[in-house]
């Protein structure tokens, strides 16, 4: 089965190579540095390195605790951080600078994985969350590269999926030397896929781990201080498509009760702003981007976030968020920073990536799952107009990260005797 996985991907290379050129039309980091994902590379060979794979942004995130923990405690150790997406390497490259070797990570084919593994000769490789490649896998196993997936995730839709090409995907698994799942239940749906149950630990999930600098709140202060002192902020954290627009629906009428009312968005993949800039100019609504680094106005209705890497800031900068992809089957986004930061949490219907977070956080009353958007505008209104529920929120849902922290200590004492 592998052989003709193979087969098809080397057949489709050339439409995947002209499908990464047409994204780069709206988007022009999938242009940038494309010889990587093809094994040739810049940067000098390297030995005996440790490799992290975080497939986008997000996936970064949830790494980045323990890729700075290993990084102290390992100081003479080498580190490489792979990504698919240029959002995610802009945001490795943001975070974690020169102190790992970053660069694309390579198509699944084994020409060029036989090129990535002669450059970097990684002698572990640690794989965030739940992606599956079968001839990387294959490639670990057949060097003896210990290979761990970490921080790992598997919805019920997921595994229906993967049950379907069991040929492909039970030995891929057992290349694998331990997975480490966030919760018991994800546990169960790698082990109904074809792992092993001695294969699968649940140590818990790495995003609660996340920290908030005092600068990021300092900042988030100034900038809420200096740009609109005198407006009630609602962001609208990485938002996808069709969400903007029955969002803009819900901020009309919430404009006839709160006048001074701003709404802040925040698009996940940046190719997307100048659309989002002109869907709200469409809709009659005066918008001011970011990095125009102006005033709001009184008469200003919209502030969009044409940036990367500043949620956190923004969220300090805000009265209440919304979190996207999860008005459309995209799956959710990270609701823990805003948590953590402080500002009220609300999100929609569709959290099946974040099933387990979600459940959790409603279950301690911390944060409002939305299922119309009537329920958005009710709880938008409520949260400006009570302010005794608005600081419960804020306080449980605080409290509910800070007391699920230690999935990285208990990982980074899993992979110690790797290193």
């Amino acid at each position: 089965m592998r052989q003709l996985y193979t087969f098809i991907f080397y057949l489709a290379l050339p439409l995947v190579l002209l499908r990464l050129y047409w994204r780069g039309a709206n988007g022009r980091g999938h242009r940038l540095r494309w010889r990587e994902r093809l094994g040739f590379y810049e940067c000098k060979p390297m030995q005996d390195v440790v490799w992290f794979h975080c497939v986008s942004f997000g996936e970064a995130e949830a790494a980045f605790p323990l890729i700075r923990l290993m990084l102290a405690e390992h100081p003479d150790q080498h580190f490489l951080v792979t990504s698919i997406t240029p959002t995610g390497s802009a945001r490795i490259k943001s975070v974690l600078g020169d102190q790992v070797e970053h660069v694309y990570f390579p198509y699944d084919l084994p020409i060029i994985l036989k090129r990535f593994f002669a450059h970097f000769q990684p002698k572990l490789l640690v794989s965030m969350e739940k992606e599956i490649w079968p001839n990387l896998f294959a490639s670990c196993a057949e060097q003896a590269i210990p290979l761990f997936v970490i921080n790992a995730r598997l919805s019920a839709r997921s595994a229906v999926a993967y049950k379907k090409i069991p040929a492909l995907v039970k030995p891929a698994l057992q290349c694998i030397r331990l997975i480490a799942t966030q919760t018991e239940e994800d546990r169960l749906n790698f082990i109904d896929i074809g792992a092993k149950a001695e294969q699968v630990v649940v140590l818990g999930n790495t995003k609660f781990d996340i920290t908030i600098d005092d600068s990021v709140m300092t900042d988030g202060n100034a900038l809420r201080r200096q740009s609109f002192p005198e407006r009630f902020v609602w962001v609208l954290a990485s938002t996808h498509q069709g969400e903007e627009a029955q969002l803009l629906q819900v901020f009309a009428r919430l404009k006839q009760q709160i006048p001074n009312l701003l709404l802040l968005i925040a698009p996940r993949h940046p190719e997307r702003f100048f659309v989002v800039e002109r869907l709200c100019q469409e809709q009659g609504c005066k918008v001011l981007m970011r990095s125009e680094n102006q005033f709001v106005s009184p008469e200003t209705d919209i502030y969009i976030a044409d940036s990367m890497g500043e949620l956190k800031l923004l969220f300090a900068a805000a009265d209440v968020a919304f979190v996207g992809g999860s008005l459309v089957p995209v799956g959710g986004h990270n609701v823990l920073e805003p948590a953590l930061v402080g500002v009220p949490v609300l999100f929609g219907p569709e959290m099946f990536n974040f099933k387990e977070i979600a459940e959790r956080i409603l279950a301690e009353e911390a944060a409002v799952q939305c299922f119309s958007l009537a329920d958005i505008s009710k709880a938008v209104l409520r949260i400006h107009q009570d302010a005794v529920f608005r600081n419960k929120l804020v306080a449980k849902a605080k409290a509910f990260v800070l007391r699920n922290q230690g999935a990285t200590r208990r990982i980074a004492d899993m992979l110690e005797k790797q290193i």
